[in-house]
Parts: C-alpha cells; structure tokens; sequence
C-alpha cells in the first residue's frame, strides 16, 4: 500500500460521529443538523429539466463517452459566466476545463503540481502551504502527492485573515503548491486585492503554483460580490494568469451537491498539464451532467433568489446567536464560524445530548501548531436548512447557552 496513505487524519464527519457515538439525543427534540455543509435548497427545475432532456437524447445521453476535455458548449458556458461574473475573456480551448466537482480536482491538481522527486536542503520534501483551520482535502492531497502541508493560521482580530507573514522564508522556498480559499471555509473571509498580491509576489519569487478554491463565491452578504483569484490577477496586470490557477464549483451556487460538476480556469500551460493527468486518472464527466452544467452556468436567476434565501435566514439566525455566543455575520459562504466557552467537543457533545442539534467541533477543521489549534473553542453552524428549522436551532443553541452559565 502507499505508505503515505498513514499520515492521513480521520475526516472530520468521521471524527463526529466517534463523538456522538455514546451520545444520546434527547428525543423530545426534532433532530436537527448544522454539521455538514451540504445544500439543501432546492435544486432549479431548469437544471433537473435539462438534465433529464440530455439523458434521453438518443444522439447522446448515457449512450457515449465523454471527453475529459469537455463539450466545447461548456466550455463556452462557462466562459461567459466568467466574464459577466468577473469582466474576464477567457481562451475556453486553453484556459478553461470541465471537472467532476472542486473536492476532486483540488486533490487531483496536487496529484499534478507536486514533484515528488524535489529535494531540498537536508533531503526534506516539498511543502504544499494550506490555510489553518481548512478543508480537509488540502491536507490529504499534499501527503498523497508525497509533500509535507505547511498551516498558516487566521487571525481572528484581522476578520480570520491568514498570518502569511508568519512564513519563514526556509518553508517558502520548499513550497510547491499553496492552496487558498476565498470566501474561507469555515470562516467566510474573503481576501482582499493587497493580500492577493502578497501572494502573487511571493509566487514570483519562489515559483510555487497558486490553487483558488472558489466554491462559495455566489453566496454573500454585502453588494458587492466577492473577488476571485483570476479577477485579482487581472486587475494586477497579471492577465497570463501565470501559475494560478482557479476551482468553482455548481454544488453551492445553484443547489447540487449531487451533480458533482465544476471547472477549473487559469494558467494555460496548468491547463494543460492538468487535462493530460485527467485523462489518464479517467474523470471526464458525464455528457448528461455538462448539459445540465451549461443550463445553470446559463442562469442568473436561480443563483440571485438562492444569495437571497441565505440572506434572510442569516439576517434572522445571527442576532439570534450573537445574543449569546461571539459571533458575527461572516463576508460570504453559508456557515456561522462562533467562539464558545471551554471545549469545543464538549459543546457539540452536549448540544446535540441535550437539544438534539448538531454543529461542528472547530478543533476538527484545523491542526494544532506552535501548541495551538485555531479552531479550538470553536463551532462551525452550516446553516443549509430551511429558514425556519434554522432558526429553531439558533434558539435551542441560545437555551443551550443559557442553561451552562
């Protein structure tokens, strides 16, 4: 077996339910679950008729294999989306390809960046540098390519921003691979121009290739929309896009999980690098999913009344919550990131004993260093529910608090 498959860590729902495993919910409650971030509005019936078109097409449909590359109309899709969204011109033959959802590719692009032969002073392996606390793909994905992840930890008194700074130079100059996320799982910060160019300059100088993940980037709270890692390198005059590369996802944006589709976009010769190991790994996706992907990339609509929905529910759940935890409403993405008092396992443990709801250790989504883990006292809310089941587990979550002082 690979011997790095033992460096990985339980995934964080694994580790849930280790803890809940000798809990017992207290049945006079309705179980209701804040811990996995998995949408639960309903998916666009343009994107379910679409997909059922395509899947009886007798041209079509199941009945053929589809490129790793793509239908050359979803590329163009998707190209258009980038440039209402964004104001970019994209090459979609070069700069734009199709994937089976961001968790895959975001692993798979380590799979491709990483050189695992690199050596460097002392024979210590490369280093693919992650946010703290993170999603958990990074950090697998960097120990399977055979580098070593490096955790750069947020900063709750500059809006969970990562302290780059804090990066001895020694660790830069082994990084092959940084991966950023902007809007932030799980705090929904979002990275300014200024912080983007620390990023690139530091790429220019040490050579290491950026990974945006972008799958939160259509749920915000303020007018004006979060800016993307291409969109930053544009406005910087970098429009080659050189060694960046971005991952946006249909999962959040239009409400299926399920459809497992996406795209990556940036760097040409990343591109093309990455198509090259996408057709050998064999993950093109299905011509059933593109034609439903070009339906949603295709609409606006769906995508506005979703960003409203989360407004409103959050509008009623964070005052609610603020009443009685540190929490304040994050810049996108739909989860609550609150401060508890003493541990955070013991919070969601007792939580869920008690009132029957179910949030997220944060100490799950980070790793200790220095001899501190920034998600600790911590809890992740993924409020995906309905509003009104949202925020009757806001005011179990307030009695809850209320009852331990």
């Amino acid at each position: 077996m690979n011997p790095n498959l033992n460096s990985l860590q339980a995934y964080p729902f694994e580790r849930l339910r280790q803890l809940f495993a000798t809990v017992t919910p207290n049945p006079a409650y309705a179980p209701i679950s804040l811990g996995i971030g998995e949408p639960r509005h309903a998916t666009p019936a343009l994107i379910k008729r679409a997909y059922c078109d395509a899947i009886m097409d007798p041209q079509g449909g199941l009945s053929v294999y589809p490129a790793t590359a793509g239908v050359l109309g979803l590329r163009q899709s998707i190209g258009r989306w980038m440039q209402r969204r964004y104001g970019l011109k994209l090459d979609v033959h070069t700069q734009v390809l199709p994937v089976n959802g961001s968790r895959e590719a975001l692993f798979a692009f380590a799979q491709t960046v990483i050189n695992p032969a690199a050596q460097h002073s002392h024979g210590q392996a490369s280093i693919v540098v992650c946010p703290n606390p993170f999603y958990q793909i990074y950090e697998g994905a960097a120990f399977l390519s055979g580098a070593q992840p490096y955790y750069v930890p947020s900063d709750p008194d500059r809006n969970f921003a990562q302290d780059w700074d804090s990066v001895p130079e020694a660790v830069w100059a082994r990084t092959q691979l940084l991966f950023v996320c902007s809007p932030g799982n799980p705090t929904g910060a979002v990275m300014p121009l200024d912080e983007w160019k620390k990023l690139f300059d530091l790429s220019d100088r040490y050579g290491f290739v950026i990974a945006s993940d972008e799958c939160y980037s259509e749920i915000y709270f303020r007018e004006e929309p979060p800016l993307g890692g291409l969109e930053a390198a544009a406005k910087l005059g970098r429009t080659d896009f050189k060694n960046l590369v971005a991952f946006t996802s249909l999962s959040k944006r239009s409400n299926v999980p399920g459809m497992r589709s996406g795209f990556v976009a940036g760097d040409a010769a990343l591109i093309k690098q990455f198509l090259l190991y996408r057709t050998y790994h064999g993950s093109a996706m299905s011509t059933v999913v593109q034609a439903a992907s070009i339906a949603a990339w295709d609409d606006e609509a769906h995508v506005r009344d979703n960003r409203e929905q989360y407004r409103a529910k959050f509008a009623q759940v964070t005052p609610l919550l603020a009443s009685v935890l540190d929490v304040a409403l994050p810049d996108a993405g739909f989860y609550l990131w609150a401060k508890v008092d003493g541990l955070d396992t013991d919070f969601a443990r007792d939580l869920l004993a008690l009132y029957n709801v179910m949030v997220l250790p944060g100490s799950f989504l980070a790793r200790e260093t220095r001899g501190f883990n920034p998600g600790a006292s911590r809890i992740r809310m993924a409020l995906v529910a309905e509003t009104a089941e949202c925020v009757e587990a806001a005011q179990r979550i307030v009695e809850f608090v209320q009852s331990r002082k």
